[in-house]
């Protein structure tokens, strides 16, 4: 039987306020990294089994890059990206795409509409159809095409768990995370995901957000030019409005959701948190990985509270403002 995390194994991460009664409680999970990649702290089972989802992204940006990949600034942002779908998004894909000689055919990931809402109610106006190009993970299957051409692999079936791509995927996760892979599912893009500790989603991450360019080792190079497009780019990774790109924006971190509510940040020291919301909501999931980092010393204070501003948090009532979304008081 898998270890997955249990109510049994949560603890309140976040509440939700209205007028000072407090109406919902996020609970779930969560772990903290020291710059040097020591836990320094631990709510809930960081142990317990998660499923990544788009947090998994980073690793396999990497993995495709080591694979022979070359993809650089806004392009490598995509690479990594879940992003909205916005026009601008869609047009870096279309060059990732055609520099290979590839088009939104060759993509596996279903056709949907953007989440970018004012992009949205214009393909509605135009009578435009839903597109692969703009579903969120597009430019991670961009990037999953470049390097199949790159290592010569066939294009065709890079979805597979079994295909030369996805072994080389699973491979690098495991490297990254220190963990054997449990188990492997099908995320909402058609690609696999990897089962892996919460913990081990960590470690994993802070190898890449403290990876080097100058390193000898190229999986830490192309790490370190990863986060240094994402960071450069902030909107590649997201999206108007979104956690990601306003947390990068804000703080300077490096910053990656996955659905369920799992969230994964490295400060500019180097510091790490994983979070994982017990009830797949990732509404407060940003906030509570920054108020972590503060807790540690690796953000200020004032600059998650600058943070807690820009992102949505208000609890509104008969159109004012009645209450937020925090941090439970314990973390």
């Amino acid at each position: 039987m898998l270890e997955t995390l249990t109510v049994r194994d949560a603890v309140e991460l976040a509440v939700v306020e209205r007028d000072g009664f407090v109406e919902s409680r996020h609970a779930g999970a969560a772990v903290v990294l020291s710059p040097d990649g020591e836990v320094i702290a631990q709510h809930g089972n960081a142990d317990a089994l998660v499923l990544p989802r788009s947090a998994l992204k980073p690793m396999q940006a990497v993995a495709c890059l080591t694979a022979g990949a070359v993809l650089e600034g806004e392009q490598l942002g995509l690479g990594t990206a879940s992003h909205t779908g916005t026009d601008r998004h869609a047009a870096v894909v279309r060059e990732i795409l055609a520099a290979a000689g590839l088009t939104e055919d060759d993509l596996a990931c279903p056709a949907v509409w953007p989440d970018d809402g004012p992009t949205r109610r214009e393909m509605v106006r135009d009578h435009a159809p839903a597109a692969r190009i703009r579903m969120n993970c597009s430019g991670k299957h961009a990037l999953m095409l470049r390097a199949c051409l790159a290592t010569g692999w066939p294009t065709s079936g890079y979805l597979d768990p079994a295909h030369p791509l996805q072994v080389h995927i699973r491979e690098v996760v495991e490297r990254l995370t220190g963990e054997r892979v449990a188990h492997t599912a099908v995320d909402g893009c058609g690609a696999p995901v990897h089962a892996v500790t919460l913990t081990g989603l960590a470690h994993g991450i802070h190898r890449i957000g403290t990876a080097s360019e100058r390193s000898p080792f190229a999986l830490h190079r192309v790490a370190g030019s990863l986060v240094r497009a994402v960071r450069e780019h902030p909107w590649t990774v997201a999206g108007p409005g979104e956690a990601d790109t306003i947390a990068i924006e804000t703080l300077g971190v490096f910053a990656k959701h996955g659905a369920e509510g799992v969230m994964v940040m490295v400060a500019p020291n180097g510091a790490t948190t994983a979070v994982k919301m017990l009830d797949g909501s990732g509404r407060a999931a940003a906030i509570v990985a920054a108020t972590l980092l503060a807790r540690a010393g690796a953000l200020a204070e004032a600059d998650v509270a600058a943070l807690a501003a820009a992102l949505p948090l208000t609890v509104t009532g008969g159109g004012r403002p009645v209450g937020s979304i925090q941090p439970a008081p314990g973390l």
